[in-house]
């Protein structure tokens, strides 16, 4: 039913897709991939609705009864693109670089499916659809689209993400936590700076940030439980001007990943604990400025047995595959935290071909995947409102 319904609209959303591929927007700018997406629900005869300042959610079916939300995140990443494809973006230093214009296509061929469904009467209950901006940044959009009210009633939710560690036609699936929690720190450091030839006489600003660098993960492998799978990784370091000058100012910054929720909640105050600790000895002072991001993804074990039988009725038997949890961070994390719901990964590498990887210049996907996630979602929806 559904296959039959999305044939005709395969060619459409692989240039949907092109076009948002063309023309990628940055976190919280999304206004053109917001025009192009509600004008196309509204027509297929979903009722549009506008969270602030971009996205789309768009609602099909009775007033009452369960909902099923289904979610897909339109933003890109400050990412030159140099994939070389004749579709490569048209704005410098901006790409759609993790696949979000393959979910927002994506979602939108379930939209059109789900509406021709709708339209025959067969559509057994309510469908809410998510258009997320901002999902790169932290805090993210999913958090405003949940204090704007967008998940009250829904009873279950669904995403999809590209992975192009999996081939075409083949959907990654794993009940529990898929993602890890993801979360940004920076470190500022200040000292009474002075000459090189002198450090007993100053703050080792220097020296101490290359201690929080080093002594900061050592800690924490002490302090949290090893199972937890606490990372914390630097990205950026910043001090000095002059190789024999001690400077008054410095910091370092990074992300700090974790597997378990649990610790997650508890990790901030160790940390901001342990890195006032390590620089005490060397005389300098430090501001810790965190962001808790995003909780993991937690894939509800009856949601994942929804999406297995979504993906057996769109590929068969040999459709699904296991997937290991992953370090990276997803705001759809904060949906789970709310209701039940699941995430599947998307199969985007040609059988046989290279392996890409996300938030690189240079990806590419297989665009046959966009016409699979489409069918998954709108077999995910069906499949759930008849089990509610």
């Amino acid at each position: 039913m559904i296959d039959d319904v999305l044939t005709k609209y395969d060619a459409e959303l692989i240039d949907l897709r092109r076009d948002l591929h063309a023309h990628p927007e940055l976190s919280w700018s999304e206004t053109r991939t917001t025009d192009l997406v509600a004008q196309r629900v509204e027509a297929a005869g979903w009722r549009v609705t506008f969270p602030a300042p971009t996205g789309v959610v768009a609602e099909l079916g009775p007033g009452h009864g369960p909902v099923v939300a289904l979610r897909a995140d339109m933003d890109a990443l400050p990412v030159q693109d140099v994939s070389g494809v004749p579709w490569a973006s048209t704005v410098p230093g901006v790409a759609h670089a993790c696949g979000h214009d393959v979910h927002t296509s994506s979602l939108l061929g379930a939209a059109l499916a789900l509406g021709e469904v709708h339209e025959r009467g067969d559509l057994p209950g309510r469908v809410r659809l998510l258009f997320q901006p901002a999902e790169e940044v932290m805090p993210g959009g999913a958090k405003q689209l949940i204090a704007e009210g967008h998940l009250d009633d829904v009873q279950r939710i669904f995403a999809l993400h590209c992975d192009p560690n999996v081939d075409v036609g083949r959907i990654g699936l794993r009940s529990g936590a898929l993602t890890s929690a993801a979360d940004k720190i920076e470190v500022h450091l200040e000292g009474n700076g002075g000459h090189t030839s002198r450090p007993h006489l100053t703050g080792d600003l220097t020296f101490a940030l290359a201690k929080v660098t080093s002594e900061l993960p050592a800690v924490l492998s002490r302090r949290m439980d090893p199972r937890a799978g606490v990372s914390v990784v630097w990205g950026m370091v910043r001090a000095g001007s002059a190789p024999n000058v001690i400077p008054d100012t410095g910091m370092v910054a990074g992300t700090v990943r974790i597997l378990d929720a649990v610790a997650w909640a508890r990790c901030e105050p160790i940390i901001r604990e342990a890195v006032h600790d390590i620089v005490r000895p060397y005389g300098v002072t430090a501001t810790i400025d965190y962001l808790q991001g995003v909780p993991p993804v937690v894939n509800d074990p009856g949601s994942n047995a929804i999406l297995a039988a979504a993906t057996r009725a769109v590929l068969g038997h040999g459709g699904q595959t296991g997937v290991p949890q992953s370090l990276g961070g997803e705001d759809f994390g904060w949906y789970t935290d709310q209701v039940p719901g699941a995430m599947f990964r998307l199969g985007t590498r040609t059988p046989g071909g290279a392996t890409y990887d996300l938030h690189q210049g240079n990806l590419r996907i297989d665009e046959r995947a966009i016409g699979i996630g489409a069918r998954v979602l709108a077999m995910a929806a069906i499949g759930a409102l008849e089990s509610s």
